[in-house]
């Protein structure tokens, strides 16, 4: 059985830019890995409108930037993952947490519907760009 992917944009606030919020199986994997204050990756690096950006998942692992704590990643550590597609499955896989937080699970997505979550989250934030 596969895990379910949804992304939010969400928009820039008073300390950060306009971030990712991620939900696996419904719930927000980021906010508890990073805690209270904290934030994903800024939207506009994770999900670039000028082309794919390290989110997508190709047959080469990559280690993507997840997350950031209020007290920032060069005190406490990132929240980061590695992403590779096999195939018709995405795996999220070797997490790398904050300081004194609870390592994730590997989850696995399909193919098709993380690709078709990415492209609809970079959608909306296209829509969130041009209305400003």
């Amino acid at each position: 059985m596969f895990n379910r992917l949804e992304v939010s944009v969400l928009p820039p606030g008073p300390r950060w830019a306009a971030h990712l919020q991620f939900r696996i199986d419904g719930e927000e994997v980021v906010a508890e890995a990073v805690g209270e204050g904290g934030r994903g990756p800024f939207a506009q690096e994770a999900l670039p409108g000028h082309g794919r950006g390290p989110l997508w998942a190709t047959g080469e692992a990559r280690r993507v930037e997840l997350g950031e704590p209020a007290c920032t990643g060069g005190c406490c550590g990132y929240l980061s993952v590695v992403v590779q597609r096999h195939r018709g499955i995405v795996e999220w896989s070797d997490w790398q947490v904050p300081a004194d937080r609870a390592r994730l699970p590997v989850f696995c997505f399909d193919a098709d519907q993380y690709d078709a979550e990415l492209t609809r989250a970079l959608t909306a934030r296209r829509c969130q760009i041009s209305t400003k």
